[in-house]
């Protein structure tokens, strides 16, 4: 994708599968890993930084300072999530400024109210959606450039009802939105329902979450149902998080990492992987 804006390659047909990452380290990972776009996922960094739940917990700022070490690191155009801009219409311009100086490919902002919780928790609330129209409207003014693109997210299907889900996600593409995100949307019968309304229209993003309200697909059947986004984002953590398990497991069994040699990376390996080498040579040029 070096040579062309996510926009316009979102314009395409065949779907971007975009895995969940946390920080500097697994964004580089999967860029290596061969993938053409990355998912900053809010929840990943609440697990990640604070060892929290996704309940509206994380600020602007953490967000944004994990954003640029991703973006200063890797190529790849990434997808934040901005939750709920952080507050009202002038909150959501001051995050859409902020992740836009710290490399943002496109903005997530959704509908849910304070304190907001991850998509696949139950007792979610949702604003109204003349405010939530008014914080797009603010988003898409504070955008600098029009390539920075913003994605309308709804929680209303498990508040409301899909047809109302469906309505609110109209009118979030009536203000000019580049993206459209219905989330926790519950069957596949749903999902062809909010493809049919709008896959013709613009780019529709599934949330493919392990354990949660919508059947995990893979990403071809995701393109069959209309979808030109998959994101995986809390994945990465789990599956970090389960490693981590058995790893501090082994060594507090065993009373060394010997037994786990052949489940981890030795210190050239990590230093290759993270481009030691390089940036020794690099440094060597000033000396």
């Amino acid at each position: 994708m070096a040579d062309e804006s996510f926009k316009t390659r979102l314009a395409r047909s065949d779907i971007v599968l975009a895995p969940g990452v946390y920080d500097a380290l697994s964004a580089l990972v999967a860029e290596q890993a061969g993938f053409e776009a990355l998912y900053l996922s809010g929840a990943s960094i609440a697990y990640t930084r604070l060892g929290r739940s996704d309940v509206g917990l994380t600020t602007f700022t953490e967000v944004e300072d994990t954003l640029a070490r991703i973006t200063e690191r890797v190529g790849l155009p990434v997808i934040v999530d901005a939750d709920t801009g952080f507050g009202n219409a002038l909150n959501t311009q001051r995050t859409v400024r902020g992740f836009e100086r710290a490399g943002a490919a496109m903005i997530q902002i959704e509908d849910q109210g304070f304190p907001k919780r991850c998509g696949h928790l139950d007792g979610k609330t949702v604003v109204p959606q003349r405010e939530m129209v008014g914080k797009l409207k603010a988003a898409l003014d504070a955008r600098a450039s029009p390539g920075t693109l913003i994605l309308a997210r709804t929680d209303a299907v498990a508040v409301e009802g899909l047809d109302a889900a469906l309505d609110r996600a109209q009118a979030y593409l009536e203000t000019g939105v580049d993206a459209l995100f219905i989330e926790a949307l519950r069957s596949p019968g749903q999902m062809d329902a909010a493809c049919r309304r709008f896959a013709q229209r613009v780019p529709l993003l599934a949330n493919m979450v392990e354990g949660g309200k919508t059947p995990v697909q893979d990403a071809d059947a995701l393109q069959a149902h209309g979808f030109r986004i998959a994101i995986f984002p809390g994945g990465t953590a789990r599956a970090v998080a389960h490693t981590l398990q058995g790893y501090y497991a082994s060594l507090q069994a065993h009373r060394t990492t010997l037994p786990w040699r052949d489940r981890m990376l030795d210190f050239d390996g990590l230093n290759a992987l993270i481009g030691t080498p390089e940036l020794m040579a690099a440094g060597q040029r000033y000396e």
